[in-house]
């Protein structure tokens, strides 16, 4: 190979020296500004309790990729970014603990996609879930057959929760669909 190649490969692999040293040093320092933002934000910041809070855990991470290997964005962009995603996750969250009318319009509702032995065919094809798809979530939970549950929730964040039929079943009174 000649030089030519070589000063090729190399800038394919490496890239220019500084900009190395650039990413390691930005590296460290959004990596820390995180996790003091996230500290002060408290332990909700990083839940996924909703599509909400998965949308701003994506975002979080876009953003310090973004800061971190981006020429054009530099380290306070970043960390103000990420200020800004955390506090406004932050003041959401605080306000649909606090208003209903908040909460309806950030959290989806969960909803009954199976019970007594029969799946709820309108509701899974509004959520877009399959036959197989529940089926599989019951044999990640360890179970082997339809018959032995009575309910299977799709929660606000996506998961399935299957509650056996020898369950007590007074955690359903605000799942969408529940008889009380």
């Amino acid at each position: 190979m000649n030089n030519g190649w070589a000063g090729f490969l190399d800038e394919i692999f490496f890239g220019e020296p500084a900009f190395l040293v650039r990413v390691l040093i930005i590296g460290i320092l959004g990596y820390a500004a995180l996790v003091i933002i996230v500290r002060l934000s408290g332990k909700r910041t990083l839940s996924s309790m909703n599509a909400f809070d998965f949308i701003v855990n994506v975002a979080i991470g876009s953003v310090l990729a973004s800061t971190i290997v981006s020429r054009d964005v530099s380290l306070a962009e970043g960390v103000i970014a990420l200020g800004i995603l955390v506090g406004l996750q932050y003041l959401v969250s605080w306000s649909s603990v606090r208003s209903e009318t908040v909460q309806k319009a950030v959290k989806s509702e969960p909803r009954i996609i199976f019970r007594d032995g029969e799946f709820m065919k309108e509701t899974m094809k509004r959520e877009r879930i399959a036959e197989s798809e529940i089926r599989q979530a019951l044999r990640s939970e360890g179970i082997g057959s339809l018959e032995s549950v009575a309910v299977i929730v799709l929660e606000t964040n996506g998961n399935f929760s299957v509650i056996k039929k020898s369950d007590d079943m007074n955690t359903l009174v605000d799942v969408a669909g529940h008889r009380r």
